[in-house]
């Protein structure tokens, strides 16, 4: 679990400094760069239906794993826009509270201990 939490610490440190690199040169203008290469038709917007799609997974697994409640839907949103900034810190924080181990965070406490 170690390693598991330091790729996570690492993927965060990573991602946030090349997200402030690319602000600082470029501005926040980043829904127009996205889905202009998806209109272009062309392998960068390939790539980001590919990734709006992943993103579309993960908010998905966080909303099922909090069972579609209020928070959980909440936390999709966010996880749906935060992409892996979010599911790093995510991640981190639910396999340090886990006890169930990786069973546990995967489908979250009341599944995990079987009372789906």
């Amino acid at each position: 679990m170690t390693g598991f939490r330091l790729l996570l610490i690492g993927m965060f440190a990573v991602l946030a400094t090349y997200t402030g690199v690319t602000i600082a040169g470029q501005g926040w203008d980043l829904m127009s760069v996205f889905f202009g290469d998806m209109g272009r038709m062309a392998w960068p917007g390939q790539f980001n239906l590919d990734f709006m799609f992943m993103l579309t997974l993960s908010a998905l697994w966080v909303a099922w794993r909090h069972r579609f409640s209020p928070a959980g839907l909440a936390l999709a949103v966010v996880a749906f826009f935060g992409g892996a900034s979010f599911l790093s810190v995510y991640l981190l924080v639910l396999s340090l509270r886990a006890g169930g181990g990786v069973t546990e965070i995967l489908l979250g406490k009341a599944r995990a201990a079987g009372r789906a």
